[in-house]
């Protein structure tokens, strides 16, 4: 008998780590360290604005906000905002009952009665949401530690160059999730799909499938690990403006 494939375990994120299982990912040799790949995306003209933010003297301020506990609560909330809107998505649940009783009262598999595109469209408004949330909050920090010492001025300045770098092959990665999502999906979804769902008294009640409720936990699942991976430029900013 052969034996299952086994897969050592994927480096990175606990977003990444649930990605690559949720979509049986083959974990590939190890990357090349980071120097190696940052080398890879960062082009000369970065290159040389990312030289210059290290290197040179950070402008003068401008006038601008100064950074206290009542901003980290601000950013904490935001965050506490994105998680809940994850955790409990009316739209989407409301979507998938429509379409499972739609298939009771017109006697079609329930299986089949809810696509992943129902899935898609929430998850990429989710991250539209994170991606506007998060790139206000980091510019407020970058702000705010403009104002004060030299060494954390620099540090704006980096971090500016940085996302600028990096933020559109962040971007391009991110958008690989609802893909891996779907194989999860077309996975969790039982062979039999195309049997017709049970008749009913009344449709309103229906039963989602226990499947499709599994899924929905792993997708709300992927979204907050990959909530809590645009957070961490945040948090370390948080922690540069703590330690003035």
């Amino acid at each position: 008998m052969a034996k299952a494939q086994q897969r050592g375990p994927v480096p990175g994120p606990a977003f990444v780590r649930l990605l690559a299982r949720l979509g049986e990912v083959t974990v590939p040799a190890p990357p090349p360290a980071l120097p190696d790949r940052l080398a890879q995306w960062v082009d000369w003209n970065r290159a040389v604005a990312l030289s210059r933010a290290l290197d040179g003297t950070p402008p003068a301020p401008d006038a601008g906000p100064a950074f206290d506990e009542a901003e980290a609560e601000a950013c904490a909330t935001q965050r506490t905002t994105l998680a809940n809107a994850i955790r409990e998505d009316r739209d989407l649940t409301a979507a998938i009952q429509r379409r499972v009783d739609k298939a009771v009262s017109e006697g079609t598999s329930l299986h089949t009665a809810v696509e992943f595109s129902v899935f898609r469209q929430r998850y990429l408004a989710h991250q539209r949401a994170m991606l506007t949330a998060t790139g206000h909050l980091r510019g407020r920090l970058r702000d705010m530690l403009g104002q004060g010492p030299a060494a954390l001025a620099r540090l704006a300045e980096v971090d500016a160059v940085m996302e600028l770098t990096l933020s559109p092959r962040e971007q391009t990665v991110l958008a690989t999730a609802p893909g891996l999502l779907e194989q999860h999906f077309l996975r969790l979804r039982p062979a039999d799909a195309d049997t017709p769902a049970p008749a009913e008294p009344h449709p309103d009640a229906a039963q989602i499938p226990a499947w499709l409720e599994t899924f929905h936990t792993d997708m709300q699942r992927a979204l907050l690990a990959e909530l809590e991976l645009r957070f961490q430029p945040i948090d370390a900013l948080l922690a540069a403006l703590r330690s003035q």
